[in-house]
């Protein structure tokens, strides 16, 4: 799923190539993917983007005041094409084609654009046309953005205290703080040195100040490591950078002990005993369940 870094870095990548040009058409392949009706998405035909931001794990379309909103959700990504000029129409319902959005042709005649593609049968990817960002339920409900100046460990004093969640459980809410995920919840905890079973209302102004070090430290470093990178490469760059996260088996750079796994219904996470959890292996509750 692309979490915050992926998102930044896909909006940097659309500043540089999408700004400033006029949108040709959007082409809705995947009905169940545009979430709202008015104005409809032709409304965007003949429009220029003027600007494109980033709110958690959504990318924002400025596009001269009327906004296309996107949610990749945790199959989605965004193809960007030098040319669609002489792409076919697709029929809606075939292959993970959601939408394609096509810029008008260059000097040079080329007519580039992005394609939104979702693979698997869990379809979740969002779209939305809106003239308010604020409209779109998920960013009207977003907790603070863990790189503004304005998140400070007090910032993160108040999140944690007083809640019985487990911080893993925490620090993936949304509405608690915006666009970490399940890979980013696991790199932030080992770098804290901290169990994602641990409940967050127990931890110390010392245990909260180096939560929110690690929370900074990690997002910014995966900014960083993804600035510039091309759209394809995205997903490879993410993985290279991550130290436990989908590591299970391997060894820790860190310590060197075995990376370990705990897996749930639809998700698993990965940590280090000796990092994190005093040396002591977490309970694999699925697993468990299954020996009962």
């Amino acid at each position: 799923m692309p979490e915050l870094p992926e998102v930044a870095s896909l909006a940097e990548f659309l500043r540089e190539r999408a700004v400033g040009r006029t949108i040709l058409a959007v082409d809705v392949v995947a009905f169940q993917a545009l979430k709202t009706f008015d104005p409809p998405a032709s409304a965007l035909g003949g429009l220029t983007v003027t600007g494109v931001d980033r709110h958690g794990k959504f990318l924002d379309l400025d596009c001269d005041g009327l906004h296309l909103i996107i949610h990749l959700a945790r199959a989605g990504w965004l193809r960007w094409k030098d040319d669609l000029s002489g792409a076919k129409p697709v029929r809606p319902g075939k292959g993970p084609l959601a939408v394609r959005v096509r810029l008008a042709p260059d000097e040079e005649g080329l007519a580039p654009g992005f394609e939104l593609t979702e693979a698997g049968t869990q379809k979740r990817l969002a779209v939305y046309v809106t003239q308010d960002p604020e409209s779109v339920p998920g960013i009207a409900a977003l907790g603070p953005d863990p790189l503004a100046d304005s998140f400070t460990a007090e910032v993160l004093k108040g999140i944690v205290g007083g809640s019985r969640t487990q911080i893993k459980g925490l620090l993936r809410d949304q509405k608690v703080l915006a666009g970490i995920g399940n890979a980013y919840s696991d790199e932030v905890l080992h770098a804290a040195k901290m169990s994602p079973f641990k409940i967050a209302a127990t931890l110390t102004d010392a245990q909260v100040a180096d939560l929110h070090e690690a929370i900074v430290t990690t997002l910014h470093d995966a900014v960083e490591r993804a600035r510039g990178v091309a759209a394809k490469d995205l997903k490879a760059e993410k993985k290279s950078g991550l130290r436990v996260h989908n590591r299970a088996g391997q060894a820790c750079d860190v310590c060197g002990d075995t990376i370990r796994e705990v897996s749930f219904a639809d998700s698993a996470l990965q940590y280090c005993p000796t990092c994190q959890t005093g040396g002591k292996p977490l309970a694999d509750r699925r697993l468990s369940r299954l020996l009962k």
